[in-house]
Protein backbone atom coordinates (compact mmCIF):
# COMPACT_ATOMS: atom_id res chain seq x y z
CA UNK A 1 0.00 0.00 0.00
CA UNK A 2 1.24 3.33 -1.24
CA UNK A 3 2.54 5.70 2.11
CA UNK A 4 0.62 8.87 2.42
CA UNK A 5 3.00 11.57 2.56
CA UNK A 6 2.61 14.73 4.65
CA UNK A 7 3.78 17.24 1.76
CA UNK A 8 2.10 15.74 -1.68
CA UNK A 9 4.17 17.98 -4.30
CA UNK A 10 8.31 18.21 -4.21
CA UNK A 11 11.12 19.10 -6.46
CA UNK A 12 14.16 17.52 -6.89
CA UNK A 13 17.49 20.06 -7.78
CA UNK A 14 20.08 18.42 -8.76
CA UNK A 15 20.58 14.92 -10.05
CA UNK A 16 23.72 13.21 -8.93
CA UNK A 17 23.84 9.97 -7.05
CA UNK A 18 21.83 11.37 -4.01
CA UNK A 19 19.23 13.10 -5.99
CA UNK A 20 18.29 10.41 -8.26
CA UNK A 21 17.84 8.73 -5.03
CA UNK A 22 15.46 11.37 -3.38
CA UNK A 23 13.12 11.33 -6.62
CA UNK A 24 12.84 7.20 -5.63
CA UNK A 25 12.18 7.99 -1.84
CA UNK A 26 9.14 10.83 -2.85
CA UNK A 27 7.43 9.03 -6.12
CA UNK A 28 7.64 6.00 -4.09
CA UNK A 29 5.60 7.41 -1.08
CA UNK A 30 3.33 9.05 -3.72
CA UNK A 31 4.35 12.41 -3.99
CA UNK A 32 4.41 14.24 -7.51
CA UNK A 33 8.13 14.67 -8.37
CA UNK A 34 9.71 17.37 -10.47
CA UNK A 35 13.13 17.25 -11.00
CA UNK A 36 15.35 19.85 -12.06
CA UNK A 37 19.43 20.18 -13.65
CA UNK A 38 21.02 22.51 -15.13
CA UNK A 39 23.12 19.88 -16.41
CA UNK A 40 21.33 18.36 -19.49
CA UNK A 41 23.06 15.43 -19.92
CA UNK A 42 22.82 14.85 -16.12
CA UNK A 43 19.17 15.03 -16.41
CA UNK A 44 18.83 12.49 -19.30
CA UNK A 45 21.75 10.30 -16.92
CA UNK A 46 19.31 9.98 -13.91
CA UNK A 47 16.42 9.32 -16.12
CA UNK A 48 18.04 6.41 -17.06
CA UNK A 49 19.30 5.24 -14.05
CA UNK A 50 15.64 5.68 -12.66
CA UNK A 51 14.45 3.22 -15.70
CA UNK A 52 17.08 0.66 -14.96
CA UNK A 53 16.64 0.81 -11.42
CA UNK A 54 13.07 0.29 -11.07
CA UNK A 55 13.34 -2.89 -13.43
CA UNK A 56 16.39 -4.32 -11.16
CA UNK A 57 13.65 -3.78 -8.24
CA UNK A 58 11.10 -5.52 -10.17
CA UNK A 59 13.44 -8.42 -11.22
CA UNK A 60 14.63 -8.94 -7.49
CA UNK A 61 10.97 -9.03 -6.18
CA UNK A 62 11.44 -6.10 -4.42
CA UNK A 63 7.90 -4.30 -6.43
CA UNK A 64 5.99 -5.16 -8.99
CA UNK A 65 5.50 -4.04 -12.20
CA UNK A 66 2.42 -1.76 -11.78
CA UNK A 67 4.12 -0.08 -8.81
CA UNK A 68 7.41 0.82 -10.73
CA UNK A 69 4.93 1.93 -13.45
CA UNK A 70 2.85 4.39 -10.74
CA UNK A 71 6.37 5.81 -9.53
CA UNK A 72 7.65 6.68 -13.04
CA UNK A 73 4.51 8.53 -13.81
CA UNK A 74 5.02 11.13 -10.83
CA UNK A 75 7.49 11.72 -12.11
CA UNK A 76 8.32 15.15 -14.57
CA UNK A 77 11.51 16.25 -15.95
CA UNK A 78 12.51 20.14 -16.32
CA UNK A 79 15.08 22.42 -18.01
CA UNK A 80 14.03 25.26 -15.64
CA UNK A 81 14.44 25.49 -12.08
CA UNK A 82 11.36 27.92 -11.71
CA UNK A 83 8.79 25.33 -13.56
CA UNK A 84 10.42 22.14 -10.78
CA UNK A 85 9.82 24.61 -7.70
CA UNK A 86 6.18 26.45 -9.20
CA UNK A 87 4.02 24.75 -6.66
CA UNK A 88 6.34 22.37 -4.73
CA UNK A 89 6.02 22.40 -0.78
CA UNK A 90 9.16 21.12 -0.17
CA UNK A 91 12.46 21.53 -2.40
CA UNK A 92 15.45 18.64 -1.86
CA UNK A 93 18.46 20.33 -3.01
CA UNK A 94 21.05 18.12 -3.96
CA UNK A 95 23.90 20.08 -5.45
CA UNK A 96 27.92 20.12 -5.40
CA UNK A 97 29.26 19.84 -1.65
CA UNK A 98 30.87 23.82 -2.06
CA UNK A 99 29.61 26.11 -0.43
CA UNK A 100 29.55 28.92 -2.94
CA UNK A 101 27.66 26.76 -4.86
CA UNK A 102 24.97 25.59 -2.30
CA UNK A 103 24.39 29.54 -1.41
CA UNK A 104 24.46 30.24 -5.24
CA UNK A 105 21.69 27.44 -5.86
CA UNK A 106 19.50 28.28 -2.34
CA UNK A 107 19.51 32.10 -3.77
CA UNK A 108 18.10 31.42 -7.15
CA UNK A 109 15.72 29.05 -5.35
CA UNK A 110 14.28 31.40 -2.86
CA UNK A 111 12.65 33.70 -5.12
CA UNK A 112 11.18 31.14 -6.98
CA UNK A 113 9.69 28.93 -4.49
CA UNK A 114 6.58 29.53 -2.77
CA UNK A 115 6.57 31.33 0.75
CA UNK A 116 5.54 27.91 2.51
CA UNK A 117 8.14 25.86 0.73
CA UNK A 118 10.63 24.24 2.78
CA UNK A 119 14.23 24.15 1.38
CA UNK A 120 15.63 21.15 2.18
CA UNK A 121 19.55 20.24 1.56
CA UNK A 122 21.70 17.13 1.21
CA UNK A 123 25.09 18.59 2.54
CA UNK A 124 26.88 16.39 4.01
CA UNK A 125 29.20 18.89 5.97
CA UNK A 126 28.10 22.39 5.66
CA UNK A 127 26.17 24.95 7.98
CA UNK A 128 22.80 25.79 6.71
CA UNK A 129 23.36 28.82 8.63
CA UNK A 130 26.26 29.75 6.09
CA UNK A 131 24.11 28.33 2.94
CA UNK A 132 20.82 30.45 3.84
CA UNK A 133 22.91 33.46 4.92
CA UNK A 134 21.24 36.82 3.60
CA UNK A 135 18.33 35.12 2.56
CA UNK A 136 14.88 36.48 2.44
CA UNK A 137 13.76 33.16 3.14
CA UNK A 138 16.49 31.61 5.75
CA UNK A 139 13.73 30.37 7.84
CA UNK A 140 12.48 27.50 5.45
CA UNK A 141 15.90 26.23 5.08
CA UNK A 142 16.67 23.11 6.85
CA UNK A 143 19.61 20.32 6.15
CA UNK A 144 18.45 16.78 5.47
CA UNK A 145 21.55 15.00 5.06
CA UNK A 146 20.41 11.22 3.72
CA UNK A 147 22.84 8.35 3.22
CA UNK A 148 23.78 7.10 0.06
CA UNK A 149 21.38 5.92 -1.49
CA UNK A 150 18.63 7.34 0.47
CA UNK A 151 15.84 5.24 -1.28
CA UNK A 152 17.65 1.81 0.26
CA UNK A 153 18.64 3.53 3.68
CA UNK A 154 16.70 5.75 5.18
CA UNK A 155 17.83 7.57 7.57
CA UNK A 156 17.94 11.47 7.45
CA UNK A 157 19.93 13.88 9.75
CA UNK A 158 17.67 16.80 10.25
CA UNK A 159 19.22 20.08 11.30
CA UNK A 160 18.38 23.59 11.07
CA UNK A 161 20.73 26.54 10.85
CA UNK A 162 20.30 29.67 13.17
CA UNK A 163 17.22 31.14 11.71
CA UNK A 164 15.24 28.23 10.54
CA UNK A 165 12.06 28.38 12.05
CA UNK A 166 10.87 25.90 14.55
CA UNK A 167 7.96 24.85 12.91
CA UNK A 168 10.16 24.52 10.03
CA UNK A 169 12.02 21.65 11.80
CA UNK A 170 8.54 20.08 13.01
CA UNK A 171 7.20 19.95 9.84
CA UNK A 172 10.24 18.32 7.90
CA UNK A 173 10.54 15.46 10.78
CA UNK A 174 6.96 14.53 9.92
CA UNK A 175 7.33 14.52 6.52
CA UNK A 176 10.48 11.95 6.28
CA UNK A 177 9.05 9.54 8.38
CA UNK A 178 5.29 10.41 6.33
CA UNK A 179 7.91 9.04 3.23
CA UNK A 180 9.35 6.09 5.30
CA UNK A 181 12.63 7.83 6.25
CA UNK A 182 13.88 7.36 9.73
CA UNK A 183 14.52 11.48 10.97
CA UNK A 184 18.25 11.75 13.01
CA UNK A 185 17.31 14.74 14.75
CA UNK A 186 20.65 17.08 15.71
CA UNK A 187 20.76 19.33 18.51
CA UNK A 188 23.69 21.91 16.86
CA UNK A 189 26.22 21.91 14.43
CA UNK A 190 29.03 20.15 14.05
CA UNK A 191 31.12 19.57 10.60
CA UNK A 192 30.42 16.66 9.17
CA UNK A 193 27.37 16.19 10.93
CA UNK A 194 26.80 12.88 13.59
CA UNK A 195 26.60 10.31 10.65
CA UNK A 196 29.91 11.40 8.68
CA UNK A 197 32.06 11.49 11.98
CA UNK A 198 30.97 8.34 12.93
CA UNK A 199 31.88 6.88 9.25
CA UNK A 200 35.48 9.13 9.30
CA UNK A 201 36.63 7.40 13.01
CA UNK A 202 36.74 4.53 11.58
CA UNK A 203 37.76 4.75 8.22
CA UNK A 204 40.94 6.86 9.93
CA UNK A 205 41.43 3.68 12.05
CA UNK A 206 41.21 1.53 9.19
CA UNK A 207 43.48 3.38 6.75
CA UNK A 208 45.85 3.84 9.88
CA UNK A 209 45.86 -0.13 10.32
CA UNK A 210 47.05 -0.45 6.95
CA UNK A 211 49.54 2.12 6.75
CA UNK A 212 50.96 1.29 10.15
CA UNK A 213 51.16 -2.34 8.78
CA UNK A 214 49.03 -3.88 11.48
CA UNK A 215 46.93 -5.57 9.29
CA UNK A 216 46.03 -5.23 5.55
CA UNK A 217 42.84 -4.38 3.73
CA UNK A 218 40.86 -7.60 3.58
CA UNK A 219 41.66 -8.43 7.35
CA UNK A 220 40.36 -4.39 8.62
CA UNK A 221 36.94 -5.24 6.18
CA UNK A 222 36.52 -8.46 7.71
CA UNK A 223 36.68 -7.13 11.07
CA UNK A 224 33.50 -5.12 10.10
CA UNK A 225 31.84 -7.07 7.49
CA UNK A 226 31.98 -10.30 9.38
CA UNK A 227 32.49 -9.04 13.23
CA UNK A 228 31.16 -5.44 14.10
CA UNK A 229 28.66 -5.05 11.07
CA UNK A 230 26.68 -7.63 11.79
CA UNK A 231 25.45 -6.20 14.66
CA UNK A 232 25.63 -2.76 13.91
CA UNK A 233 22.94 -3.44 11.69
CA UNK A 234 20.47 -3.85 14.06
CA UNK A 235 21.71 -1.43 16.68
CA UNK A 236 23.74 1.09 17.10
CA UNK A 237 26.88 1.66 20.02
CA UNK A 238 24.95 2.12 22.77
CA UNK A 239 22.34 -0.54 21.83
CA UNK A 240 24.87 -2.66 21.44
CA UNK A 241 27.33 -1.63 24.66
CA UNK A 242 23.46 -2.93 26.08
CA UNK A 243 23.65 -6.15 25.02
CA UNK A 244 26.96 -6.62 25.94
CA UNK A 245 26.68 -7.05 29.67
CA UNK A 246 23.96 -8.80 31.98
CA UNK A 247 23.21 -5.57 33.71
CA UNK A 248 22.87 -3.87 30.52
CA UNK A 249 25.34 -0.77 29.36
CA UNK A 250 25.03 0.99 32.78
CA UNK A 251 27.51 -2.30 34.05
CA UNK A 252 29.12 -2.77 30.83
CA UNK A 253 30.98 0.66 31.18
CA UNK A 254 31.28 0.57 34.72
CA UNK A 255 33.42 -2.33 34.27
CA UNK A 256 35.42 -1.32 30.80
CA UNK A 257 35.50 2.25 31.03
CA UNK A 258 39.10 2.49 31.80
CA UNK A 259 39.75 0.05 29.35
CA UNK A 260 38.03 2.82 26.65
CA UNK A 261 40.03 5.50 28.44
CA UNK A 262 43.08 3.33 27.11
CA UNK A 263 41.87 2.87 23.70
CA UNK A 264 41.01 6.53 23.06
CA UNK A 265 44.04 7.72 24.16
CA UNK A 266 45.81 5.21 22.21
CA UNK A 267 43.82 6.46 19.24
CA UNK A 268 44.42 10.11 19.83
CA UNK A 269 42.40 13.42 20.19
CA UNK A 270 39.88 14.26 22.37
CA UNK A 271 39.37 11.64 24.92
CA UNK A 272 35.74 11.22 26.87
CA UNK A 273 35.63 11.60 30.43
CA UNK A 274 33.97 8.30 31.38
CA UNK A 275 32.70 9.35 34.33
CA UNK A 276 29.80 8.23 36.56
CA UNK A 277 27.73 11.18 35.71
CA UNK A 278 28.74 10.56 31.97
CA UNK A 279 27.80 7.04 32.10
CA UNK A 280 24.38 7.74 33.84
CA UNK A 281 23.45 10.09 31.24
CA UNK A 282 24.16 7.59 28.25
CA UNK A 283 22.65 4.22 30.47
CA UNK A 284 19.55 6.77 31.16
CA UNK A 285 19.09 7.45 27.43
CA UNK A 286 20.05 3.72 26.33
CA UNK A 287 17.29 2.49 28.42
CA UNK A 288 14.73 4.73 27.26
CA UNK A 289 15.68 3.80 24.18
CA UNK A 290 16.18 -0.08 24.32
CA UNK A 291 14.15 -1.01 27.53
CA UNK A 292 15.91 -1.54 30.92
CA UNK A 293 18.33 -4.15 31.84
CA UNK A 294 15.57 -6.75 32.61
CA UNK A 295 15.22 -6.51 28.19
CA UNK A 296 18.59 -7.44 28.12
CA UNK A 297 18.14 -11.26 27.63
CA UNK A 298 15.33 -10.87 25.16
CA UNK A 299 17.42 -8.33 22.89
CA UNK A 300 19.95 -11.16 22.58
CA UNK A 301 17.78 -13.52 21.30
CA UNK A 302 16.37 -11.27 19.15
CA UNK A 303 20.19 -10.12 18.23
CA UNK A 304 21.43 -14.14 17.89
CA UNK A 305 18.05 -14.83 15.64
CA UNK A 306 18.48 -11.79 12.76
CA UNK A 307 22.53 -12.26 12.92
CA UNK A 308 22.41 -15.65 11.85
CA UNK A 309 19.55 -14.58 9.13
CA UNK A 310 21.62 -11.76 8.34
CA UNK A 311 24.89 -14.67 7.43
CA UNK A 312 22.26 -16.81 5.63
CA UNK A 313 21.44 -14.56 3.48
CA UNK A 314 25.36 -13.42 2.59
CA UNK A 315 25.86 -17.21 2.12
CA UNK A 316 22.46 -17.43 -0.35
CA UNK A 317 23.67 -14.04 -2.23
CA UNK A 318 27.47 -13.89 -2.24
CA UNK A 319 29.58 -11.02 -2.94
CA UNK A 320 29.96 -10.99 -6.57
Amino acid sequence: MTPTPSITNVAVVGTGVIGRSWIQVFARAGCRTRVFDQDAAQLDRARAWLVEDLDLAVADGFTTAGEAKALAARVTWHRAPGDAVSDAGWVQESGPEQLDRKQSIYAALDPVAPPETILGSSTSTLDMTEIARGLAGAGRCIVAHPVNPPHIVPAVEILGGAQTAPRVVERTIEFMRSLGQTPVVLKKYVFGFALNRMQAALVREAVSLVESGVADVDAVDACIRDGLGLRWALMGPFGVGHTNADGGIREYYHKYGSAYVGLCQALGGPVPDWNPGMVDRIATGTEAMAGPPSKVPKILKWRDRLVRRIRALKTQDPHP
